[in-house]
Parts: structure tokens; C-alpha cells; sequence
């Protein structure tokens, strides 16, 4: 993988360490990051894979070279960065971090002054800097300067706990048990501590934050097999896998069974729209599920590209009291814009509280869909066959709606479909949901077959 084969989007720069992404292409994004931004405090953080450590040195040499200020946070999940710029009042933040890629892979995050991912426009911009290969380097006596501070999690913690829709006097009452596998990610340190703050007896599996991921990163259901185990083993209430930069949740259920991802965010909208009433944004990857929740308490839904920053930027125009991205990303603006797995953790054992019932029939109250997520490599023409699809899918579908925003989508009858390019992996993904689990499969095969 070479510099121009990187993967590039508002979610980051990411690529293969060693195969395109190198401590010299960091440092020169770091000035171009730091010439975007002109003046002020940059906050840097990272998840816990080896190659953060070097990856964090150059970037921060890049924004001292242009004259920033550098406010080193550590090992802290994606949205702890976020948390830290707004704070702070910094000028933006970087995450060196892949999510969910695996541990070969790295990637840079920006934030804006909100701390929330820089738009469309700005990345724009970031790349003609870097592009042009001049930065305005600063003489020795201007250069910035880097300070460290460890407090960011707590204060991460400190927040969640006193979010409006945290009812943290019934969790405690509830004394759950609660398995955490986090991957050895960034999340090792602040999940659990999270949940013990709760009052949750916490059984860590994967907390070492050291960066050996022991499973693929992707919290998926056949990832989790050792959570659903342990969950098992020690009767737990719940688990909760969290994705390396944790800004991702998903759900294991008493009996062992992974309830999915998609179900964090559905749970979490119920919980939130408890507390306060209004619009609800998704992106166009997620499950109907969330969709009919946030209906049947009487929201209106939006739907996004996907991305964080796509869906954020929707959910400031529609002014959304929650929303998020199917893979168990959860956004509750009124406590910071971005994906977060400690307000997800925390508005699922609230909601869970709140209904005093096992995670099992929680899950059991939520309309039964069944979905299935693909991926393959992309091929050269991909845009050929996806001029293919759009021909050939309704004669398996019947009457169709067809969305183009973000590769294309189907809306029929009993349910719908995507095929899109990924922002973070050189793949497609396929998503097929219906209300039929022969259907869904049917479905999938046909559109796979399609595309090999």
C-alpha cells in the first residue's frame, strides 16, 4: 500500500503501518493539521495498538514544527479526545487510532474545535495542504510547545455519570453483573471503571490495554464467542464488547447470545426518548429497528450517509436529542457529538433498570428482523456492477424505493438492502435486512454473486 492508496475520508487517514502509513507521512499531516487550524491547542490521544506510540511522536512533531500547542491525553477511547478538545477549548484533536481495523492497520482522526470530526470541507482543505508539501514552519523560538495530562478519562467517566437519561440510582439498586471484553483497546481502563462507578460487579475479560487484540476488533456476533462464554461461566446480567478506539458497543445476553449491535442503539433511543422528546437521526446502514423505536414513541427519524461526522452534522441540522450508526455507535448530543460506548454501556443499564427484566426479554420487546452484513474486496468495477444492481434487484424485490446517497439502497416491502463502499477498509459492504431470515439469505447470496 503506498501513500496513494490510502485510505482517506472525514472518518481519517488509514492505511497498513509500514505499507504507506510511516512516522514521516504522520509528521507532515501533523503540520498540514496544524497550518489548517492556524493557532491554538491541538489535543492528541491514541488506542492502545503498538505502532500509537510512534504514530502519536510524529504527529506531534508535525503540530509543533507549525507552532501548536500539543495536550497529550495517552491511551484514552476516540471519544475521550472529543470530550478533552471541547473542554479545553482546543483547536482541534487527533486520534491516532484504526477502530475496528485490525492491529496491522493505523489511522488519524481530526477533530474540529467541538470536538467532533472535521467536515467535508475542511478535510478538503487539510488535503490541499498537505498536498502542496508547504508548511509554515515555525523558527526555534516559536515552535509549540507539549504538556501531558491523564485526567481525561475520569472526567469522560465524570460526564456520563451525570447525563440526564443515566438513572444511576437504579442501576445500583439492579447490582448487575456485567462481562467486559475490551479487546486489550482503549477502552480497557474506562468501560469497567465506568460500570463500577455504577455499582456493577465488573468481570474483565480483554482489559489489559496493551494492544494484542486476541479476536478480530470487529464487535460482531462470531467475535464474541469468548464473551459469550464467560458470560455464561459467571452468570452475568449482560456483556459488552467494545470495538479498540471504544466508541462502539455491542450486547451479549444473559444466556450467552449475542443480541448485536444494532440493538445498543435501539435500546439506547427507547431510553433516551424516555427523558426528552424529539428528532431521531440514523444513518442509512442501520437496522429498521431503530427506526420503529423512535417512531413508536412518537420521533421523527432521519436518515444520513454513513460516517460520524455525516450523521452529526444532521443531527445538529435536524437538532436530534439522539441518534447514532447501527454498529453500536450511539450519539446523545446533549453530552458530547460523537460515538461513544460509555453512554451507550450506561443508557442500557438504565434502560434495563428502568424495565427490571433480563437482558434476553429486553431484547424480546423490540420488533424481530433479520439482518445480515456482508463484505468483499472492491474490484475496478464495482461502479459497473453497481449500475447492474440497480437493473436487476427489483425483479427480486418487487416494487422498490432506491436511494443513491451512499452507494445504493433499497427500500421494498418487507425490508431493505444496501451495497456501499466502506469509508475505513478498501472492501463494499452489503447489508440485507427483511422479516424473514430465508429471505434475508436469499437476498444476500444473490447480490454477492453479483458483485464476484
Amino acid at each position: 500500500m503506498s501513500a496513494k492508496t490510502l485510505i482517506k475520508s472525514t472518518s481519517g487517514i488509514r492505511g497498513i503501518v509500514g505499507r504507506g502509513l510511516d512516522p514521516s507521512l504522520a509528521t507532515a499531516y501533523g503540520a498540514a493539521f496544524g497550518n489548517l487550524l492556524k493557532t491554538g491547542t491541538v489535543v492528541v490521544g491514541r488506542d492502545s495498538r503498538p505502532s500509537g506510540e510512534m504514530l502519536v511522536r510524529s504527529v506531534v512533531a508535525g503540530l509543533m514544527s507549525v507552532g501548536m500547542d500539543v495536550v497529550e491525553i495517552g491511551i484514552v477511547p476516540t471519544p475521550t479526545v472529543e470530550i478533552a478538545v471541547a473542554k479545553l477549548k482546543a483547536a482541534g484533536g487527533i486520534c491516532v487510532t484504526a477502530s475496528h481495523n485490525p492491529a496491522e492497520w493505523n489511522a488519524l482522526k481530526f477533530f474540529g474545535n467541538r470536538g467532533e470530526f472535521i467536515t467535508a470541507a475542511q478535510f478538503r482543505k487539510l488535503e490541499r495542504i498537505f498536498d502542496s508539501g508547504k508548511f509554515a514552519c515555525k523558527p526555534a523560538a516559536r515552535l509549540g510547545t507539549v504538556e501531558f495530562q491523564g485526567r481525561w478519562i475520569d472526567e469522560h467517566i465524570r460526564m456520563t455519570l451525570a447525563a440526564v437519561a443515566v438513572n444511576r440510582t437504579a442501576v445500583r439498586k439492579r447490582r448487575f453483573r456485567v462481562v467486559v471484553d475490551a479487546i486489550n483497546g482503549a477502552g480497557s481502563q474506562a468501560l469497567p471503571t465506568l460500570l463500577e462507578r455504577l455499582g456493577v460487579t465488573v468481570i474483565r475479560i480483554n482489559c489489559k490495554n496493551d494492544g494484542d487484540f486476541v479476536h478480530e476488533p470487529e464487535p460482531a456476533p462470531q467475535n464474541l464467542s469468548q464473551l459469550a462464554r464467560t458470560v455464561k461461566r459467571h452468570k452475568a446480567d449482560l456483556g459488552m464488547a467494545c470495538d479498540p478506539d471504544a466508541d462502539r458497543l455491542a450486547l451479549v445476553d444473559e444466556t450467552g447470545h449475542p443480541i448485536g449491535e444494532e440493538l445498543t442503539l435501539a435500546i439506547a433511543v427507547r431510553q433516551v426518548l424516555r427523558k426528552v422528546k424529539g428528532p431521531v437521526v440514523i444513518n442509512l446502514s442501520t437496522s429498521k429497528v431503530t427506526a420503529d423505536t423512535a417512531q413508536a414513541a412518537g420521533s421523527r427519524v432521519y436518515y444520513s450517509k454513513v460516517g460520524e461526522a455525516n450523521v452529526v452534522e444532521m443531527m445538529r441540522a435536524k437538532k436530534a436529542v439522539i441518534g447514532g450508526e447501527g454498529n453500536g455507535g450511539v450519539i446523545y448530543p446533549s453530552f458530547h457529538a460523537g460515538r461513544d460506548s460509555l453512554i451507550a454501556a450506561a443508557l442500557v443499564l438504565s434502560c434495563l433498570a428502568k424495565e427490571r427484566c433480563h437482558t434476553s426479554a429486553l431484547a424480546s420487546t423490540f420488533p424481530a428482523y433479520y439482518i445480515m452484513k456482508s463484505k468483499a474486496r472492491l474490484t475496478a468495477d464495482f461502479a459497473g456492477r453497481l449500475k447492474k444492481l440497480e437493473k436487476e434487484a427489483p425483479k427480486w424485490l418487487g416494487p422498490a424505493t432506491v436511494d443513491c446517497k451512499d452507494g445504493l439502497r433499497f427500500d421494498f416491502q418487507r425490508g431493505w438492502l444496501q451495497v456501499r463502499s466502506s469509508n475505513t477498509e478498501p472492501i463494499f459492504r452489503l447489508i440485507v435486512e427483511t422479516d424473514n431470515p430465508g429471505l434475508t439469505r436469499d437476498l444476500s447470496r444473490k447480490v454477492i454473486k453479483l458483485f464476484s
